[in-house]
Formats: structure tokens, sequence, C-alpha cells
């Protein structure tokens, strides 16, 4: 009988954690869709090998926190690779959105990406993983290894310095009119 529920629970984590899970390896291999997917991969096979009992209901913290392990792992080899080999510089400068694509999404989402990647790397973190995941303070902590009080302020003080960013760019484009 426990044999029989395993699929279903690979099926269901996969049609709920799939996409989210893809943006946040995107997120954290700089936009890259196909390593962001073998990262994704990688972490529904270790899913695999879990008895739904272990995880008790966090599969998609768990899901969460292996991904962005997994992406730090490949963030790390490349680095180090990097670091190796000296004509491998700039290798990764076409991986990024083009600016067609971008003007696409309009001056107000430009503003905001702008004013996020500013952000340290903590903020971003939480601010993602909350706004373009939907995960709430608990799984954000568990996914993340912070404590919850910890990644509220992360939260509170990201998108505090995300307003002032915003409000400075504002004030920035309404003066370069009157000039």
């Amino acid at each position: 009988m426990a044999r029989r529920a395993r699929p279903e629970w690979i099926a269901e984590a996969l049609g709920r954690w799939e996409r989210p899970l893809v943006r946040r390896a995107a997120g954290l291999l700089g936009g890259d869709l196909e390593r962001a997917r073998d990262v994704v991969q990688e972490a529904f096979l270790r899913l695999c090998r879990e008895r739904p009992e272990r995880l008790d209901g966090r599969t998609g913290e768990w899901l969460f926190t292996v991904v962005r392990n997994l992406a730090l792992d490949v963030q790390r080899k490349e680095r180090s690779m990097r670091a190796t080999d000296p004509g491998a510089t700039g290798a990764r400068a076409d991986a990024a959105p083009g600016p067609a694509e971008v003007a696409e999404r309009g001056d107000t989402l430009i503003s905001v990406a702008r004013a996020l990647e500013a952000l340290p790397d903590e903020q971003r973190e939480v601010l993602r993983l909350k706004f373009q995941d939907g995960l709430s303070y608990a799984e954000i902590a568990q996914a993340t290894e912070l404590s919850v009080a910890n990644v509220g302020w992360r939260i509170h003080v990201g998108l505090k310095a995300l307003r002032e960013r915003l409000g400075a760019t504002r004030l920035e484009g309404a003066t370069e009119g009157t000039a």
C-alpha cells in the first residue's frame, strides 16, 4: 500500500513545486534555466529516495532547501573552475535576458529589479522566496536555515531598502524631466 502512495506523492510534489523551484534555482544561477532545471531534477531524484513520513508534511521546505544547496554547489564549482581556467572569464555573460526582453516587462518592473539586485544577497534571497515563490516565513526559515525572526527581520529591512531605492529612483526621474 505504501508503494502505491509513493508515486502519487512524488507526482503531487512535482505538480506543486516544480515551477517555483525552477524559478528559485534560476534566480540563484543568474537566470540560466537549463542549469536551474538540472538542479531541480536532481532535487526530485533525491526526493524519490525519501519516505513521505520522514518529511512529515514539509516536502516544499525540504525541496527548497535541497535546490538552494545544489544551486550553491553549482556556483562554487563554477567559481573554482573559473579560478583555474583563465579563458573562462565572461563565459556566462550571454545567459542574462536581453534588453528587448527586459523592456517588455515595463519601467516599473525594471526599477524594482534594479533595486532588488542592489540589495545584499541575504535580503534578496528571502524577498524572492517570499514574493516570487510564495513561501511563508516558517518555510523560508527552513529552506535557508535561519530563524523565523531572522527571516522576518531580513524581509523588513529588505522591503524598507527597496522602498527607499524606488523612491529615490522616482525622484531622480522627476527631476531629469525638469532640467
